[in-house]
């Protein structure tokens, strides 16, 4: 366990690295890497369903993918560099897409008391 966590502690520095470059070839490597460690953790990490859509993303196109959120919830994220072909097969699963872009102004107030 403690190996594992370790070598995802190194993954996030090099994901850090690899967007910092701006290599997103590499980052979506690297969330692929980060993924399958990730679920030999524990059992209760993913489920079929969930391995279902990620393995659709992949043979579709998605060069690495990760889940994001907790508590039974989330999204899963994905990096493509043909996403028109991603996003259709998503889409034939009935998948719903939830586009973001990243911020690079930090965090802001949006609303005060």
């Amino acid at each position: 366990m403690n190996a594992n966590l370790h070598f995802i502690k190194d993954i996030g520095r090099e994901s850090k690295e690899a967007l910092e470059a701006g290599n997103l070839t590499q980052f979506a490597e690297l969330m692929n890497v980060h993924w399958e460690h990730k679920k030999q953790r524990s059992a209760n990490m993913s489920n079929d369903k969930i391995n279902q859509w990620y393995e659709l993303a992949r043979r579709n196109g998605a060069l690495g993918g990760k889940l994001i959120g907790a508590g039974g919830g989330g999204f899963l994220m994905f990096y493509a560099e043909d996403k028109v072909h991603l996003r259709r097969a998503m889409r034939e699963a009935n998948l719903q897409e939830v586009r973001f872009r990243f911020d690079f102004e930090g965090t802001k107030v949006i609303a005060q008391s």
